[in-house]
């Protein structure tokens, strides 16, 4: 199929707007995948506000090169590819295509882009295994709210003790009369 000048500038115009937004890029494979299934992924990374676009790699290279990732190697971009950019945090993207990569096997991880440095294969899977922002804020905040838990337990158990020792003083009286 032959795409005009003028679609090609507009395909540009919409990767270069994605790159200017994106904490971080992370690029996959999808040769074998079903129409059917690609809608699936797009779906579900959509429900993450994470955007999925296919389009030719000389137009994602010359994007990426415009908002400061030169040299792309060739093996990142290799095959069918697309890009997934995450807007919120830098791991929901990769985090997410990688435990969709457990459900359809033709969807690989090939590398990334984040704050200006491409990733390798191994570095994007170590960013999927990190945990998320939310998680990380969840767990920040349980770990402050740990010391305050234990004093208001210690303090209750004391209090809970003395309860018991008056409540048990009360019932020896009540037996002395």
């Amino acid at each position: 199929m032959v795409v005009t000048r003028s679609k090609k500038e507009e395909v540009l115009d919409d990767v270069r707007k994605k790159f200017e937004g994106a904490k971080s890029v992370v690029f996959s494979g999808y040769t074998g995948m079903s129409v059917n299934d690609i809608s699936k992924v797009r779906k579900e990374l959509r429900s993450k506000k994470v955007a999925y676009k296919v389009a030719k790699k000389t137009l994602m290279k010359i994007a990426a090169k415009e908002n400061g990732y030169e040299n792309i190697p060739d093996d990142v971009l290799e095959g069918q590819v697309a890009a997934v950019f995450s807007y919120e945090d830098e791991i929901t993207g990769a985090k997410t295509l990688a435990q969709l990569g457990k459900k359809y096997e033709a969807l690989k991880l090939l590398g990334g882009l984040m704050e200006g440095k491409v990733l390798s294969v191994k570095e994007v899977e170590a960013l999927s295994k990190m945990l998320s922002k939310p998680e990380l804020l969840a767990k920040m905040l349980g770990s402050l709210q740990a010391p305050a838990s234990g004093v208001v337990n210690c303090l209750a158990g004391v209090t809970r003790g003395l309860v018991q020792v008056i409540e048990a003083y009360r019932k020896k009286l009540a037996e002395q009369k």
